[in-house]
């Protein structure tokens, strides 16, 4: 079974949203004008406008088409995981199954992933009506906070959608955020993006989209897919994995100018070593942002420190410290 094209990603900039628009008032997304699943949209958007930090997520009453719809998609995809999927995800998905409902007759509800999580990684989720800018997506990721959506893609094509839903985030996205390295690569995304100009949020939104969305790893001497757009996509993860695409290391300062189509399979994906060996690239191209301050986010207060004072390096100094006698006393305890 083939897919339509894949749903790109609104979390783009600027201009990837007006294109996502476009697309939508063209008649191609069929949701938009159907007058019935507009107004179940608006349920879902008041839901996410109504939504204050700290409160629990919603539950919602899914109904039985939409639960169709879910299981279409969850049915299709995980019959490629094991095969298609990096370790990471395939290890992390029964969890989900266990503990947060995910089930091919059930569409889980964000507060229990939230939970779940949080356990795992710190991260939470926060319901979203719909597309946000690339300013303030990345901005959630460097609190550990993931921006989700609650609904769910047209009945009509339960195989595609022209922007982020539901079957995207929880089968794409959640399962990797469950994983401590790849929580962290995300985070630091985020990170890289507070203070940034405009141009350099155009180039991490980018890095965001082949990697993020779109990224291949390997895994011995086979490559394996990592990046949301693909695990939520039936067509493209078979796609990416074959001779079809053009395949290049990924190499930061040329994938952040990279132009990528957003209503077709991407034809060019970039393959990194390990996640460890992408944020180490990250790292090295955060620090090409001209800012005037560094920022590290503090887990004991869950706030976002700005490094522009000798107090707060200070204070860095002494937990990087008393950190390094912590893994000292444990080397030698493991000797």
């Amino acid at each position: 079974m083939q897919s339509d094209p894949p749903r790109p990603d609104g979390r783009g900039n600027s201009s990837l949203i007006q294109q996502l628009w476009a697309t939508c008032a063209s008649g191609l997304w069929l949701g938009f004008k159907d007058p019935v699943y507009r107004a179940r949209r608006k349920e879902f958007a008041d839901i996410a406008y109504n939504y204050r930090h700290g409160q629990p997520i919603p539950r919602v009453t899914y109904t039985e088409e939409e639960k169709k719809t879910w299981g279409t998609v969850f049915r299709e995809l995980k019959s490629l995981y094991p095969t298609h999927a990096c370790y990471e995800h395939n290890h992390v998905f029964p969890l989900l199954e266990k503990y947060c409902g995910y089930q091919e007759d059930n569409i889980p509800q964000l507060e229990d992933i939230s939970k779940f999580l949080q356990t795992c990684t710190g991260f939470r989720l926060r319901p979203v009506a719909g597309l946000l800018s690339s300013r303030d997506f990345l901005a959630g990721l460097a609190f550990r906070v993931f921006h989700s959506t609650q609904y769910i893609r047209h009945a009509s094509k339960p195989m595609y959608t022209p922007e982020p839903d539901i079957c995207h985030e929880l089968l794409g996205h959640v399962p990797l955020f469950a994983d401590p390295s790849f929580a962290q690569f995300s985070q630091e995304i985020g990170l890289a993006s507070l203070g940034a100009p405009d141009d350099f949020i155009e180039k991490l939104a980018t890095v965001y989209w082949f990697t993020v969305e779109f990224g291949l790893c390997k895994e011995g001497d086979s490559l394996k897919a990592y990046g949301a757009g693909l695990l939520s996509s039936f067509g493209e993860l078979q796609y990416c994995l074959s001779s079809k695409p053009e395949i290049q290391p990924l190499v930061l300062e040329k994938t952040s100018v990279q132009k990528y189509p957003v209503t077709e399979f991407q034809p060019v994906y970039y393959v990194a070593e390990s996640f460890k060996d992408a944020k180490e690239k990250l790292r090295k191209f955060a620090q090409t942002i001209p800012r005037p301050f560094s920022v590290r986010y503090n887990p004991y207060t869950q706030r976002i420190e700005v490094l522009d004072n000798a107090k707060q390096l200070k204070n860095l100094a002494d937990t990087i410290n008393s950190e390094m006698g912590i893994l000292c006393n444990a080397l030698q305890k493991i000797k």
